[in-house]
């Protein structure tokens, strides 16, 4: 790195999108040092570029000029020389400066996608030495601890070095555990048990209707909750909590925040989360970490959680005078939006689905032309279901939906079977639509997909396909756009873009749209009414509405016993902490969604 008029200079190397091969190694061709004989860009021994920090002048050409985006040259605030942490070898992804996990409060951290939340976990849990930027050499823990020394990091991170502190570590990927281990869910736990905790934990969790099942027969939800309770029953000394959320509907959830609280009050606890709801009812203190994603990330210092979400939905950390997003993301005002007067698109009389073990029914319903209806509910109650008649993949067992609606659909879960790059799926799929400017403009631009188009489908990770699926939804030409839980693999910023794209392209276009979700803050931005689902979950399911935006959240509320209120800064939903003089006062006046 070198330093230039008040700014470290850092280029990077993103080495899963580099393809050599594919290209006319533009980065190279296209650099004034290179074509005045330096070698500021050559290729390594792997086929991929590396860029000289020192012979680099900085003109951004060949970040403009790679095909797959592949290249950061970034200007770092000088403030941060001497705070870098970590770095994954030459032209790697840099992390600056790391949080400090205490006793007795759950530590937050929250940003985006890809700026180092995980890296910040190994290091704090002990998996991974951290170099400080020394990445040719082995890393050791005498030098970092003497980075540290007076500060109250240092006193943390030395029992981690010395092995006096043990972690206990909920994974990001749950999915994948039932590729690790094997057999019946209630062993496993027993194993995980250290302190006779078992019982507790599966109350609160509510595990009882799984504890018999494999391993490898759970739902996503399941494995989550079975990935958080054996981390709970660990022996352990700190925390960490990755991404617990995932695969849960917004009461599992709050269970899951209030076991980890209780955990907390006695032992340090970590969290990265991406449902700002949820984050704001669990965590205490926040860090919060802005970056470029594959290049670098930084911690900001840490703020009050209230404090740190409404900082980024502003998106300017006025304290280190940053502004890490171009516009800020608002809430409505007032809770109830206006009366909708529809004309029906489509129309469905009170249907029912059966299966071998489960029922949906639902009341008589329509959708209107323009309007975008959010599904809500606890798990397993009929909601993909309900989507999956309505878009013609299941044939009603009783009752019809109307035919003639040309529907275009996100399925829940996503799949890479198509072998080729996001760019031929979408010629493939809409080459007409692909040309349009409101496509690229308005679609793939803010989803973040167009860095992405020359990129294989399979190399995606789970947000990354999430967002071309979106978009894949949003530009096929259809009447009505049946999208299921777009939230999931996406980091917050990327969920409140997404809303702001769906409800963009619905409402420039006058189309209409459902959406199942369980981000209150992703269903509040992007929705004019709500149906509910309601019923005994895994058993039988029961769907009810449209209905008002506040009719339809007071049903869903009350079911789930949590009040809503709205922030007197940024109108954002906030979760009343249970029992509390609001929480009972909204009961008691049956204001369950935002009191006036």
């Amino acid at each position: 790195m070198v330093l230039l008029k008040g700014f470290v200079r850092i280029a990077v190397l993103l080495r899963d999108r580099c393809q050599s091969k594919r290209c006319s190694l533009e980065c190279i061709r296209y650099c004034p040092p290179v074509r005045t004989g330096s070698e500021a860009i050559v290729l390594g021994e792997d086929g991929r570029a590396v860029i000289s920090e020192e012979l680099c002048v900085g003109c951004g050409i060949c970040v403009n000029k790679c095909p797959f985006d592949a290249i950061r040259i970034i200007g770092l605030p000088e403030e941060l020389e001497g705070e870098l942490v970590h770095q994954y070898g030459e032209n790697g992804f840099q992390l600056y400066r790391l949080p400090c996990p205490k006793s007795g409060m759950v530590v937050g951290l929250l940003g985006p996608n890809g700026i180092g939340k995980t890296t910040v976990i190994s290091i704090l849990s002990g998996r991974l030495v951290p170099n400080l930027g020394e990445y040719d050499e082995e890393p050791d823990w005498e030098p970092v601890l003497e980075h540290f020394a007076g500060t109250e990091l240092h006193d943390y991170l030395e029992k981690i070095a010395e092995g006096e502190w043990g972690a206990a570590m909920k994974p990001q990927y749950v999915d994948q555990l039932g590729k690790v281990y094997k057999g019946v869910v209630s062993d496993l736990l027993k194993k995980a048990d250290h302190n006779d905790k078992l019982s507790d934990v599966q109350d609160e969790l509510e595990l009882a209707s799984f504890m018999n099942k494999d391993v490898k027969k759970l739902s996503g939800g399941e494995m989550q909750r079975l990935a958080i309770a054996a981390t709970l029953l660990k022996e352990a000394d700190v925390y960490f909590f990755d991404e617990p959320s995932s695969y849960l509907d917004i009461y599992q959830r709050l269970q899951v925040a209030k076991s980890i609280q209780k955990l907390a009050e006695n032992k340090p606890a970590v969290v990265v989360e991406h449902d700002l709801a949820v984050f704001d009812f669990l965590a205490t203190n926040v860090y919060l970490m802005y970056g470029s994603e594959g290049a670098f990330g930084v911690l900001s210092h840490p703020r009050q959680v209230r404090s740190a979400i409404n900082v980024y939905l502003g998106g300017y950390m006025k304290e280190e005078n940053v502004r890490f997003r171009d516009t800020e993301i608002k809430f409505e005002s007032h809770p109830p939006r206006k009366e909708w007067s529809k004309v029906p698109l489509l129309h469905f009389e009170p249907l029912k689905k059966r299966f071998k073990n489960f029922t949906l029914s639902t009341g008589e319903g329509s959708i209107g032309i323009g309007e975008v209806v959010g599904v809500v509910g606890p798990n397993a109650t009929g909601k993909t279901t309900f989507v999956k008649m309505l878009a013609g993949e299941f044939k009603p067992t009783a009752g019809t939906v109307s035919t003639e609606v040309k529907v275009s659909y996100k399925p829940q879960y996503l799949e890479t079977k198509f072998a080729g790059s996001v760019k031929e799926l979408f010629m493939t799929e809409m080459y007409e639509e692909f040309q349009e400017d409101f496509f690229q403009g308005q679609i793939l631009q803010p989803l973040g997909v167009a860095p992405h188009l020359e990129r294989e489908l399979k190399s995606l990770s789970g947000g990354e396909l999430q967002r071309v699926a979106i978009a894949l939804c949003l530009g096929r030409t259809a009447d009505l756009y049946l999208i299921d839980e777009p939230s999931a693999y996406l980091d917050s910023n990327q969920r409140m873009q997404a809303a702001k794209t769906i409800r963009r392209t619905m409402e420039k276009k006058g189309l209409s749209g459902l959406i199942v979700d369980h981000d209150v803050y992703f269903l509040d931005l992007v929705s004019d009414s709500l149906m509910v689902f309601g019923g005994e979950p895994g058993i039988s399911g029961i769907g009810e509405g449209p209905f008002g935006m506040r009719d339809g959240m007071n049903k869903f509320l009350k079911m789930v016993e949590i009040t809503f209120r709205r922030d007197s800064e940024t109108n954002r939903p906030r979760i009343n902490k249970f029992g509390s003089s609001k929480d009972r006062d909204q009961k008691a006046k049956g204001e369950y969604y935002y009191s006036s």
